[in-house]
């Protein structure tokens, strides 16, 4: 039987990359996020390499009444969905807390909290309806710690974590999946996000081998093809070179 899996984010980095391990598995997808030329780009690569069906949405998760009427509208092919990759979100500024752009603070708390509940609002009543389904939320080691000038954006991925033990025990009657994974450093478009500067972004990654998108996708794999009675609750995956959110070996 077919299945359908929605990817949030899907135009760059994680989202891209488990787009493309999902397409391998036979998922019919629904890729969304802002920028649409890139969603066409992925869904046409996706389509003529794995022979599936691609629906695009492009919208921005931050939009309440646009995220609940996207959903809604789905075509009657793709209205079921099995799998949800709650992996939009970003960092934007690296400040004190004292010093912090409110802007930067709205935009981080709209993204990775906000818009991961909007989404998965619209979503969860058909899986529960149907008794089925699988949730993935990408969170980070920012949620599982806090660092220097991390604030904010530690403070939404610690709002992730306990929203996926929330969604846990809510949907555990219902016999559906709930997992988190969360990352620590992964050479993404995450840092030039971030920092806005190309060249302070590939910095953070000089000396030391980071991890890629790939790395994640393959997380995600893991958990989304264990049989039915396993649920992946939780992974946390770092470089090797990655003690925790603050200690990372660099050679000169």
């Amino acid at each position: 039987m077919e299945k359908n899996a929605l990817i949030t984010g899907a135009t760059s980095g994680i989202g891209k990359a488990t787009a493309f391990m999902l397409a391998e598995h036979k998922y019919n997808l629904i890729i969304t996020g802002r920028r649409l030329n890139r969603l066409r780009e992925l869904g046409k690569e996706l389509k003529e390499k794995f022979s599936i069906e691609v629906l695009i949405l492009n919208f921005d998760i931050r939009n309440r009444e646009e995220t609940r009427t996207q959903i809604e509208n789905l075509p009657e092919n793709f209205k079921n969905i099995d799998v949800l990759i709650n992996n939009a979100g970003l960092a934007s500024g690296l400040d004190f807390i004292h010093e912090g752009n409110i802007d930067d603070w709205e935009k981080m708390i709209d993204t990775n909290v906000k818009g991961l509940l909007y989404i998965s609002r619209a979503i969860m009543p058909g899986m529960v309806e149907r008794k089925s389904g699988h949730i993935v939320n990408i969170s980070s080691i920012a949620g599982k710690e806090t660092y220097l000038k991390g604030n904010v954006y530690c403070a939404t991925k610690h709002a992730v974590e306990s929203i996926t033990k929330a969604m846990r025990i809510d949907m555990l009657p219902y016999g559906i999946k709930v997992t988190s994974i969360a990352p620590g450093m992964v050479n993404t478009e995450f840092s030039l996000v971030r920092l806005g500067d190309k060249e302070k972004a590939d910095k953070v990654y000089e000396g030391f081998v980071p991890l890629t998108a790939q790395d994640i996708a393959e997380a995600v794999e893991f958990a989304v093809t264990r049989p039915p009675h396993v649920n992946i609750n939780d992974i946390l995956i770092m470089p090797a070179a990655q003690a925790n959110s603050s200690h990372t070996h660099k050679t000169e």
